[in-house]
């Protein structure tokens, strides 16, 4: 393979451009580079060639129009071996382009600014960027491309060594080249499809970036890695600062997530802990201390090892009673310095900072759950309701503390597994039944964990009762209030047997299945 000659750099991204530049021409590499780039490097000193310069043609359309020619993608394209397209490329004086280093428009910078314009928006699509890295790519026999400053250090050193790369760098530059463009296009197409209000597109085309390696995934068998979405927003688990602690986790992080969740449904002081995606304690109060002291004490056993979440700063005084437990995880908007100091103490307790305004993160997005040969795409489930939504169905109406408590219940099972059924009381959960396979274990879960408590608790359950054997069990109980989403055949049943015992039920008309 002939050694690189020439080079066409042209990036958004200048970090590290000019000292590239440099080394290349040390190296007489040709440099070739348009518009904002080609003055960089001039004004740095770089012998550069500007575009007009190969294609002989100027530079047009405020700049829309300047690489999109014969003189560039011939030189990109041409098969260096094929003897046909080398007497092309003479014929027309073409030369051949080794190395192209190109970086896009910030056409994800623009549109995350609150206030972008549509046109502006528009003109930070690039065009001629793409094709060059596209071309080059597709061609990556014989050429090089660059899209990442990243690269920049171990490119050079092979050029410097050998006079070209290698086989192998240049098709793993190539697969990262189209995954540039491609993760650029999905940003393009989901930006439009907002703005047209399409939802879900024949065609669903979505882009992460890597946040970093993880050990492992659910199990040390397999392989994980977590991302962000381009544009997530601040108060969202991938846009959390670590503050203290180990490496999080495949698993801490479904955790931590499914808790912000949760926390995320109060505007009162709350705090939740989360176990294997479930709450296993859920408090609020007038304090975040009174919260957390009513998280604890909901259940002290299955908080051990769990993943905390506040919505309000940590203080040194809850940090002090976090600090007698075996935590994983604390998620807060915040921790005071005092509170810092204390929970940094153990070593292996991982600390995630929200910010102020995590709450402003949980903005509408779809949730996509990958299934074999395909994916699933919905809606996330931000619903909420207010006691005029519902519907009061038995003989007694819930009284004002049972209606406070009774939608404390519905925002925490929301969030359980389903089945679910949640009991609660004094503004925290008491007992929570997750994940079973028929409704009547749910509950029978549930109380048994409340125990002697569950006497005057509400009971809240994510969907409808098919038959009254799940009211019969909260009777029992001594529980005095239901909230359901109501709609079974059997619905009558289920409120005789409730006004039998003096229970109030109310429906809600929304069902919240959590699979």
């Amino acid at each position: 393979m002939d050694r690189i000659r020439r080079a066409l750099v042209s990036v958004s991204d200048k970090t590290g451009i000019v000292e590239l530049a440099r080394e290349l021409a040390k190296l007489e590499i040709e440099i070739i580079s348009t518009g904002g780039t080609y003055r960089v490097l001039r004004e740095a000193g770089v012998p550069v060639t500007g575009i007009s310069e190969v294609t002989r043609f100027p530079e047009i359309l405020d700049g829309r129009v300047k690489t999109l020619h014969p003189m560039v993608h011939g030189g990109l394209l041409a098969v260096r071996d094929n003897e046909s397209h080398q007497e092309q490329m003479k014929e027309n004086g073409i030369e051949p382009i080794d190395l192209v280093v190109v970086n896009l428009y910030p056409f994800q910078q623009t549109i995350a600014k609150p206030d972008v314009a549509f046109e502006e928006a528009i003109e930070n699509i690039d065009i001629g960027g793409p094709s060059m890295v596209r071309s080059a790519a597709k061609n990556h026999r014989f050429v090089t491309v660059m899209v990442d400053p990243k690269d920049y250090p171990v490119v050079l050193e092979q050029i410097k060594k050998q006079g070209n790369t290698d086989e192998t760098t240049r098709l793993r530059l190539a697969a990262k080249a189209f995954s540039h463009t491609a993760a650029y296009d999905a940003l393009i197409s989901g930006y439009l499809n907002r703005l047209t209000g399409e939802m879900f597109p024949d065609q669903f085309t979505i882009t992460f970036q890597k946040q970093q390696e993880l050990r492992y995934g659910e199990n040390p068998h397999q392989q994980a890695a977590f991302y962000r979405e381009p544009l997530a927003g601040q108060g969202q688990i991938a846009s959390a600062k670590q503050l203290h602690g180990k490496e999080l986790s495949y698993n801490n992080i479904n955790d931590a997530n499914a808790a912000l969740e949760i926390v995320a449904e109060f505007a009162e002081p709350a705090v939740v802990a989360v176990k294997h995606m479930n709450p296993c304690g859920v408090g609020i109060g007038e304090t975040i201390e009174e919260a957390f002291q009513k998280a604890y004490e909901a259940d002290p056993v299955s908080i051990f090892g769990g993943i905390i979440a506040a919505n309000r700063p940590i203080t040194a005084a809850v940090a002090a009673k976090m600090k007698e437990i075996f935590l994983e995880i604390i998620l807060a908007p915040s921790f005071d310095d005092e509170a810092l100091q204390i929970l940094r103490a153990k070593k292996n307790l991982r600390l995630l900072q929200l910010g102020e305004e995590f709450a402003a993160g949980r903005t509408p997005s779809l949730k996509v759950q990958s299934v074999g040969g395909g994916a699933l795409v919905q809606e996330a489930d931000l619903a909420s309701i207010r006691p005029e939504d519902c519907t009061v169905v038995t003989e007694r109406k819930p009284s004002e503390e049972e209606w406070k408590q009774l939608l404390f219940a519905w925002k925490v099972v929301k969030h359980v597994k389903s089945n679910a059924i949640v009991l609660a009381k004094n503004s925290r959960t008491l007992g929570v039944g997750a994940g079973q396979m028929n409704r009547v274990g749910a509950a029978e879960i549930a109380i048994r964990q409340a125990g002697e408590e569950a006497a005057g608790s509400v009971m809240a359950s994510d969907a409808f009762f098919p038959m009254k054997d799940t009211v019969e069990k909260a009777a029992a109980a001594g529980i005095t209030a239901i909230i359901q989403p109501g709609g079974s055949i059997r619905d009558q049943e289920s409120i005789d047997e409730a006004n039998k015992h003096g229970i109030a039920m109310v429906f809600t008309g929304m069902r919240h299945f959590k699979h």
